[in-house]
């Protein structure tokens, strides 16, 4: 599943005319990396979310069809859904397997998605890194999920009353995960709109849920103006 429902409110005024999805790097969409990219994975029956200017990526889908891979649309346009939300919402097109990998539109990265989506441990992998950032996901020492705080504001939430975070390991999370179907039960009892870290924060203790580091990992949030000539430079390697 893709996420490319969002607004883009970071690379405004790109995003007042066309959805993030299609902004172009190195004269290629955003949306067009990321199916690429997952198609050379093998991965070649997609979900993509919809809501801004969704008639844009479909109407792009069509136009730019990839040979060996099957695109289906969830259809946000009468609500944003947030992530969580719009897993939900996607679910039926999401059943038919055991597990599928959820994937930001505006990420590019050198990810081995193969070695992710064959991490056998847990109902959800995701993927995580040491860059700097003021939210971060706490782990412990087998990489089970356990947390998530904020540095700047001192936030801290877990379902563990007496977590000790000063022992918890603390990365970044990518945008790019691994999630088993046997959750999407679990999400029937949620709002419509909910973030899909707070329903991991939620379910951790019950179900274990990791983060799997890789090495050399080079990965980019193509999220703001200012980052557009360092994407381009980027995915041109």
């Amino acid at each position: 599943m893709i996420f490319a429902a969002g607004l883009g409110t970071r690379l405004k005024p790109l995003t007042d005319t066309m959805p993030k999805a299609l902004v172009p790097v190195c004269g290629k969409p955003l949306l067009q990396h990321v199916l690429e990219k997952l198609l050379q994975s093998g991965f070649d029956d997609v979900v993509i979310n919809v809501h801004h200017f969704a008639d844009m990526i479909e109407a792009w889908c069509h136009e730019h069809p990839i040979p060996g891979m099957t695109i289906h649309f969830s259809d946000e346009r009468a609500e944003l859904l947030e992530t969580g939300g719009g897993i939900k919402h996607a679910a039926p097109l999401l059943c038919d397997a055991s597990r599928f990998l959820i994937h930001n539109v505006d990420i590019l990265s050198n990810v081995d998605l193969n070695a992710l989506y064959a991490d056998p441990r847990g109902e959800a992998t995701l993927l995580v890194s040491q860059r700097d950032t003021q939210r971060y996901l706490l782990f412990d020492d087998e990489m089970r999920l356990v947390g998530w705080t904020n540095i700047k504001t001192g936030e801290v939430r877990s379902p563990y009353p007496d977590l000790k975070i000063e022992s918890c390991k603390r990365l970044a999370f990518s945008g790019i995960h691994l999630m088993n179907t046997s959750l999407l039960p679990l999400m029937q009892e949620w709002p419509e709109r909910f973030g899909i870290i707070d329903f991991y924060l939620r379910i951790c203790a019950q179900h274990p849920i990791y983060g799997i580091e890789q090495p050399d990992l080079r990965l980019m949030d193509v999220g703001k103006l200012d980052t557009l000539d360092q994407a381009e430079a980027f995915a041109g390697l």
